[in-house]
């Protein structure tokens, strides 16, 4: 297993990462989000990050692209 953890996409806020991790995660795929915002503080400083294994990335970015169309549709 691959160490290296990536960027899959930056969020606004918290929410919207812990919802995207919760799609991830019911595919199967470990993620963490990582954010400089002084615990909440600065909610805008620099975006919430979900992280992934580097070997996970390119699922990772399917599922997320595909449930964003589905909440679209």
């Amino acid at each position: 297993m691959n160490d290296d953890w990536v960027v899959v996409r930056t969020f606004t806020t918290h929410i919207e990462a812990d919802l995207a991790s919760t799609a991830l995660a019911a595919a199967g795929i470990d993620a963490s989000i990582r954010a400089d915002d002084c615990g909440g503080v600065y909610p805008f400083k620099g975006g919430v990050e979900l992280l992934v294994a580097s070997e996970d990335a390119v699922i990772a970015a399917e599922v997320l692209s595909t449930a964003a169309s589905e909440v679209k549709d």
